[in-house]
C-alpha cells in the first residue's frame, strides 16, 4: 500500500478527447487557411496539404517501424502539419517543407515518446531548423498582389530600414490587420487568427492567460522601447504563436499562474529578440525557450489542496 497514490478530490471526467480537441484546433485554424489562399494564391493550399500529408505519413511510418500504437487518428499530426505550413513562405520548395515535417514528427515528437511526451512544440522547432538550414528560401517572401512573384519584405524587416524606406513600404494598420503584406502563410491576417482565438475560447479549448499576457507584454514593452505597439502585435508570427503554439497542451504550463507567467516570459523574450538581435522575428525562439522552462513553472506555481499537506519524497 506504500506505493498507492490517490489524487485529491474532486475527481472529474470530461467529454473532451485528444481527437475532439485537435478537431477544434483545426477548425480554428481554417480562417487562416482561407486568408492565406486569398492573399498568396492556391500554392498555399498545396503547401498546407503537403505538410499535413507528410506529418501523417511520418507518424504512421515511425510508429509502424517501432511497433507502437498508431495515433494518426487523434489528428495531432494534422495540427502539426497545418501549424508548420503556416510558418513557411509560400515560395518554399516542397521538399524542404517535407524535411521540416520529418523534423517535427520524428525528431521532436516521436523520438521523445510521441504525443504528450515532447518537451518542445514540434512545429516551432521545425521552423527554427528550417530557418537555420535553408535561410535563403525561408526568408523569401512575395507581395500579396504578386502573381508574378515580386519579392517583398515583411513588416518586421521593414522596421529596421531607414525612415524613408519605412514610410514607403510599411503596411498600414488596416493592411496589417487584414493580412495584405508579405510574410509566411498563417501569420499575415490578424483578423483570421483572432477568429480562431474566439472559437477556441468559446469552445474552452484554451484559456485566456497565455495569449492575452503574451500580446499585452509585447504591446507594453514595444511601447516602452519606442516602437509602434500596434505594429508590434500585428506583425510577424506573434498572433499565430500566441494563440496556437504558446497554448500547446503538452509544452505549456498546466496551472493558472504558470500560464500567466509563461505568456509574460514569451512576450519579454520576443521583444528582446526583435530589438536586440540581428534576426527580425523572435516568436519561435521565445516560445521554445519558455517550453524549456515549463516544468519549473508547473512546479513553482502548483497549488496545495485545501487541508492538504506537503509530501516529502522518501
Amino acid at each position: 500500500m506504500d506505493l498507492l497514490t490517490v489524487s485529491p478530490s474532486p475527481h472529474m471526467r470530461g467529454s473532451a478527447t485528444t481527437t475532439s480537441i485537435m478537431r477544434d484546433v483545426l477548425i480554428a485554424l481554417a480562417p487562416a487557411a482561407v486568408a492565406s489562399t486569398l492573399i498568396f494564391g492556391f500554392r498555399s493550399l498545396l503547401l498546407i496539404a503537403v505538410c499535413v500529408l507528410s506529418c501523417v505519413v511520418f507518424e504512421w511510418g515511425f510508429e509502424k517501424l517501432v511497433k507502437r500504437e498508431n495515433t494518426i487518428g487523434d489528428l495531432s499530426a494534422c495540427v502539426t502539419g497545418v501549424l508548420l505550413a503556416y510558418n513557411l513562405p509560400v515560395t518554399l520548395p516542397i521538399w524542404q517543407a517535407v524535411v521540416g515535417c520529418f523534423v517535427a514528427i520524428v525528431v521532436v515528437k516521436q523520438l521523445f515518446g510521441g504525443i504528450g511526451k515532447n518537451f518542445a512544440n514540434p512545429a516551432i522547432t521545425a521552423r527554427i531548423f528550417l530557418a537555420l538550414a535553408f535561410a535563403q528560401t525561408m526568408s523569401h517572401y512575395i507581395s500579396p498582389t504578386a502573381a508574378d512573384g515580386i519579392t517583398a519584405a515583411t513588416p518586421l524587416m521593414v522596421t529596421g530600414a531607414t525612415p524613408y524606406t519605412l514610410a514607403e513600404y510599411m503596411p498600414t494598420t488596416l493592411n496589417l490587420f487584414l493580412g495584405n503584406h508579405g510574410g509566411v502563410l498563417g501569420e499575415t491576417s490578424a483578423l483570421a487568427l483572432l477568429l480562431g482565438l474566439a472559437y477556441l475560447l468559446i469552445r474552452k479549448v484554451i484559456t485566456w492567460e497565455t495569449p492575452v499576457m503574451y500580446l499585452a507584454t509585447v504591446f507594453l514593452l514595444s511601447l516602452a522601447w519606442g516602437a509602434n505597439p500596434l505594429t508590434a502585435i500585428l506583425s510577424g508570427g506573434l498572433m499565430l504563436g500566441a494563440i496556437f503554439m504558446a497554448t500547446d497542451y503538452v509544452t505549456a504550463p498546466i496551472t493558472f499562474w504558470g500560464r500567466f507567467v509563461f505568456g509574460i516570459g514569451c512576450g519579454v523574450f520576443t521583444v528582446i529578440f526583435r530589438q536586440l538581435s540581428s534576426y527580425p522575428e523572435g516568436v519561435s525562439f521565445a516560445i521554445l525557450l519558455m517550453n524549456i522552462l515549463t516544468p519549473y513553472l508547473n512546479r513553482f506555481t502548483a497549488t496545495k489542496p485545501f487541508g492538504g499537506k506537503k509530501v516529502t519524497a522518501k
